[in-house]
């Protein structure tokens, strides 16, 4: 029985130890000509909602998206070296993402509030990249709310590999909001308590699994298989 694993990415697989907030103020100085008077909200957000925010904020209006991801994309960019001397991979990552992907049957992908280039750029300075199928992932640019990016990376992976409509899928993020786009696109949900939130947080708004990180493969695995089983029953 295959398996959709959506592997939200900061502070999920990545610490970018602030670097997407200068990304976001970059692209906004990109725009703008000057540099933004109050740091972007992110926190589970996508990129097309943060950088709303952020003119909202300023009292400006909202350029044209592909302006917008231009910058977005520039400041990323610019920013590669910064995230790669202060950012790391979070503990087991790169483990568990090379094991998910020798899973017979099962597409490993993304799902992020990061445009796609920045996706790329934020898991290529840690060799992550590699580990999972970006081209059939869900990103920023995509939708304005999390829950529809769900339907959209279960689009792409069914399209590309002809899975079947049943094929469960699984969102690993570490945000209220990765619980909540899982429950309404009819997803499971597995909560990584390396943000913000603590694991009594995430359990709060109905994470049905929460984890303190990705350090242990065969826990994380057998839990993944869970899934596939319970499919499998009904």
């Amino acid at each position: 029985m295959p398996l959709i694993v959506l592997w939200d990415i900061d502070h999920t697989l990545i610490e970018n130890s602030g670097v997407s907030k200068e990304i976001y103020a970059r692209a906004y100085a990109l725009l703008t000509g000057k540099w933004p008077e109050h740091a972007a909200a992110t926190e589970g957000r996508t990129d097309r909602l943060i950088m709303r925010g952020l003119f909202n904020q300023h009292a400006l209006t909202e350029p044209p998206w592909p302006q917008i991801e231009a910058a977005l994309t520039q400041a990323g960019q610019e920013r590669a070296d910064a995230l790669r001397a202060r950012g790391n991979a979070l503990p087991g990552v790169r483990t568990i993402l090379k094991t998910a992907s020798a899973q017979e049957s099962w597409v490993s992908s993304v799902l992020t509030g990061n445009i796609q280039a920045n996706a790329r750029v934020k898991l290529a300075a840690f060799d992550l990249d590699g580990l999972v199928d970006l081209s059939v992932g869900a990103y920023g640019a995509d939708a304005e709310q999390r829950p529809a990016l769900v339907d959209v990376a279960r689009t792409r992976v069914r399209h590309r590999y002809g899975l079947p409509t049943e094929t469960p899928v699984v969102l690993v993020g570490d945000t209220p909001r990765d619980v909540e786009a899982a429950e309404v696109a009819g997803a499971h949900a597995i909560a990584v308590a390396t943000g913000v939130h603590s694991q009594a947080e995430l359990a709060r708004v109905g994470a049905a699994v929460v984890l303190p990180d990705l350090s242990d493969t065969t826990a994380l695995i057998g839990l993944l298989e869970g899934f596939v089983s319970r499919q499998k029953a009904h």
